[in-house]
């Protein structure tokens, strides 16, 4: 069943993902590969992180009422970890993927 998501929570989740689709989509299948494991391409990644490519692939029309709580955690926790004007920070390794499982990568401007 299809959800209203505010213009508020569509423009700050269309914000703070900064990485396309392909882009998340790579790193997920990057970050899971190990050399002592086979994941399925469609299962790479993180739960959250399946989530937010699921919603990129959305219109808006068709988001759902689970699909609004996981743009708003994924705002959430952007949030937490960076400044709020979320401009280009480097910093440590394990922080930068952290944050680029949910599609988010302090490297890039935001959106």
């Amino acid at each position: 069943m299809a959800a209203t998501v505010d213009d508020a929570l569509w423009d700050e989740f269309h914000r703070v993902v900064n990485m396309t689709s392909k882009e998340l989509r790579d790193w997920l299948r990057t970050d899971s590969a190990a050399p002592d494991s086979e994941t399925e391409p469609d299962h790479a990644g993180t739960p959250t992180g399946r989530e937010v490519l699921d919603i990129l692939g959305k219109r808006r029309s068709d988001l759902t009422a689970d699909d609004a709580r996981a743009m708003q955690r994924v705002v959430d926790r952007v949030h937490e970890q960076r400044r709020d004007d979320l401009e280009p920070t480097p910093g440590q390794a394990g922080w930068r993927h952290r944050l680029m499982r949910l599609g988010h990568d302090p490297l890039k401007p935001a959106g």
